[in-house]
């Protein structure tokens, strides 16, 4: 089994546009069994729109207008990634967080290619898996997490393959503590973080204020006119959510009704305070070791 750390930049923009984000940049490291770099691929990709990068990305990444502009459209850069893919009879994809993949699958179907191959990759969310690690709820950069871990940075944060080179590292020092029963494939995805978070709110308050716990109530009181919802398959994704968030609710232990204080024994004991068990998790310790520079054991495959 080989690991592939994947990385994908785009041409992300501050500004409201139609038109589709695309991927600029692809970065991968190849790890054996051991965890050892042992190849690596990058290369630019030059988009169909925003071909000339904003000052927003120009900044954030350091990539290079005279790189894009020489550079190779994603079909090609596309097959190339696939042929240095295919070099290891078994594979599983490691990101940091989920975008990578919607990135890759997204730009294949735009250009019209057959996306059957990169939703059949399973991949990890590594992201995730480092905050159950830590035991934390919100999310944590590449940056932060090789600090908390004492690795030293020594890539260029926001390039492909240096993102790659770094979430490999992280990859290595939490190996021992990470879930691979949650590895997973791409699925489509129609509403997003905000919208589910606002049903997930209004499904706390709805409990608060005992309101009737229906979709139908929650789309009058708190998503109408705040959330478009047109699409069917977002409508049944969210509903769906909506009643997994109910149920979630139902089966949490509720808290014991106070008791009476006597005034010759002082406050009868209570039952502890409710968690929720969607952000608690076994703590685990953090591993000693610092992972040992991979360069040294790594050839590389560089695309224009």
């Amino acid at each position: 089994m080989h690991y592939i750390i994947l990385d994908i930049e785009f041409n992300g923009r501050k500004f409201a546009s139609d038109l589709p984000m695309e991927v600029i940049e692809i970065g991968a490291v190849r790890l054996d069994a051991a965890l050892q770099p042992i190849d690596e691929f990058t290369s630019l990709v030059k988009p169909v729109y925003f071909a000339k990068l904003n000052s927003f990305i120009k900044e954030k990444t350091g990539i290079p207008q005279e790189g894009i502009d020489r550079a190779p459209g994603f079909p090609a850069v596309a097959s190339k990634f696939r042929a240095w893919l295919d070099r290891s009879e078994e594979f599983i994809f490691v990101t940091w967080g989920g975008e990578d993949m919607k990135r890759i699958v997204l730009d294949a179907r735009m250009h019209k290619l057959d996306d059957a191959y990169w939703t059949a990759i399973p991949y990890f969310d590594l992201l995730k898996g480092y905050i159950r690690y830590k035991n934390v709820t919100n999310d944590v950069s590449v940056e932060a997490a090789l600090a908390e871990l004492g690795i030293s940075n020594e890539g260029s944060a926001h390039r492909a393959l240096d993102d790659a080179r770094m979430t490999g590292d992280i990859f290595r020092a939490v190996f021992e503590h990470l879930d691979f029963g949650r590895t997973q494939y791409y699925k489509d995805v129609y509403s997003n973080a905000k919208e589910r978070r606002m049903v997930k709110n209004a499904v706390r308050t709805m409990a608060i204020q005992k309101q009737p716990q229906t979709w139908d109530v929650l789309v009058e009181k708190f998503l109408k006119d705040k959330v478009n919802l047109d699409d069917p398959r977002k409508v049944a994704e969210l509903e769906a959510y909506f009643a997994a968030e109910v149920a979630a609710r139902a089966q949490k232990p509720r808290k014991a009704p106070a008791q009476a204080t006597s005034a010759r024994t002082g406050p009868a004991p209570t039952d502890p305070t409710e968690t929720d068990p969607a952000q608690t998790a076994p703590a685990q310790t953090e591993p000693a070791a610092k992972t040992s520079d991979p360069a040294s054991a790594t050839t590389s495959t560089t695309e224009p």
